[in-house]
This record gives structure tokens, sequence and C-alpha cells, in this order.
């Protein structure tokens, strides 16, 4: 009888040891955020295990006012057919949402730090990045290649034919994750996105004045033609679209 209770024991034993096990594997096999935003499993976020590439740290101290930025701000919807530089994709970048603090705070304001925006970019003319889909993350200011090739024709269909979009040498492309900020807002949550939309894209619009480029935001676009171009999933909703390039 003895022998029965302890064979039992020690089947209950190795189920639970295994059950144990099994957890701490997927727990291992979840992907991390880039963004800092917790433990990764945050709705709509998959990390790009692609390799990453560490763009050059932004200026904090640039030589135009903020005043001077504000009074040259305006939409440009022509562009020159000359490359933008990898420095001037980094400070676009970090301007709409770079990491400005310890806490990992950003230069854009986010209901309950949230922080539900995505940021992609389309590359078609850069010194130093292939023609591609990249994706921007802010915590440690890297990206990394969502999509190799030309996208460009099918992007600018996608924009209904507008001819910034095919000509600019970068199209951003602001996404949002809903659920990350009504999670904790409810319904209301729903605003606070568009408000931090706006946020994040007139910091890339005055930066883009500081920088002597031209940019426009673009809402006329079919979504799901966009959002099937980047690859996104379900969750990742396109907001806006901002191409930039130089000015004619």
């Amino acid at each position: 009888m003895m022998k029965k209770y302890y064979f039992i024991g020690t089947i209950f034993s190795l189920l639970v040891l295994s059950g144990i096990m099994f957890g701490m594997i997927t727990r291992c096999a979840t992907p991390g955020d880039s963004n800092g935003n917790g433990d990764g499993n945050q709705p709509g976020f998959e990390f790009n295990t692609t390799e990453a590439m560490q763009l050059p740290d932004p200026v904090t101290d640039g030589e135009m006012s903020l005043e001077e930025a504000l009074t040259l701000r305006r939409s440009k919807r022509s562009y020159a057919d000359e490359p933008l530089n990898i420095e001037q994709v980094s400070q676009l970048l970090w301007s709409a949402q770079g990491v400005t603090s310890p806490e990992g705070y950003r230069t854009a304001p986010s209901a309950g730090a949230t922080l539900p925006l995505e940021m992609f970019f389309v590359v078609r003319d850069v010194e130093g990045l292939d023609q591609g889909i990249y994706q921007y993350h802010p915590d440690d200011h890297t990206i990394t290649l969502v999509r190799e090739g030309s996208f460009y024709d099918d992007l600018t269909s996608a924009c209904l034919g507008q001819s910034m979009v095919r000509e600019a040498s970068v199209n951003f492309i602001f996404g949002a994750v809903f659920e990350r900020t009504t999670e904790r807002y409810d319904d209301r949550g729903v605003r606070y996105v568009y408000n931090e939309i706006g946020h994040a894209s007139q910091n890339l619009h005055l930066q883009a004045a500081a920088l002597d480029l031209g940019t426009v935001v673009i809402g006329a676009y079919d979504d799901d033609e966009v959002e099937e171009i980047l690859s996104l999933g379900p969750d990742i909703s396109v907001l806006y679209i901002m191409p930039v390039g130089h000015i004619e």
C-alpha cells in the first residue's frame, strides 16, 4: 500500500514540476518591448527581431529658436529630388517620439504614459539606408527593417495618388495601439490617443522646419491598404502620414 501512495506522489510531483518548467520557458520566449513599455505583452506590439541599427544621437541644442520654427512652419507638398541623410532622419524620429528622461518620458505628452504610438517610415532616398519600411524604437533610439524594397508606388496608390507621397525622400507613418490607452481610460482613451498624435506630428512638423525641410500631414488614404503595406497586425491603426523632403 505504501508503495502505491509513493508512486502516485511521485507522478504528481513530476506533473507539477513540468508545469512550472513550461511556464518559465514560455515567459522566456516572450519578445521584449523595445519601447520601454513593460514586459512586451502589450496589445498589438510585436518586437521586430531583425538586427537593430543605432541612429546618430539627436541634437538637443539646435541653432534655430522655437519661435522661428513656429514662424516657418508651413505645409509643403512639393519636394526636390535630393536625398535626406541619416542624421536628419534620426532627428525627425526623435522629435516625434524620442525619449528625453531616464524615466522614459518622450518629446510628446502621453496620457498616463500609456504610449500608444508606434512610428514607421518608408524610405525612398536616404543616404546610408536601403529602400524599405522601417520601425523606430524610441527606448534605445534604434530602427529595424520591417520590409525591404521599394513601396512608393503602392503607398502613393494607397494615399489616393497624392504626388507628395511619391516625391518625398521619406514618408513617416504614425500608428497607434488604442487598447494601451483605453485599457486604463475606457472610451475616453480614444480621445487621448488622438490628442497624442497631434502633439507628436506637430513636433515633427516643427523639427522639419528647423532642418529646412518640407512636410505636410496627410489624413486621406485607404487605411486597410496602408496597414497591409506595412504588414501591421489588426491592433495597430494608422493615423497620420507625413512625407518629408528638401524644399524645392
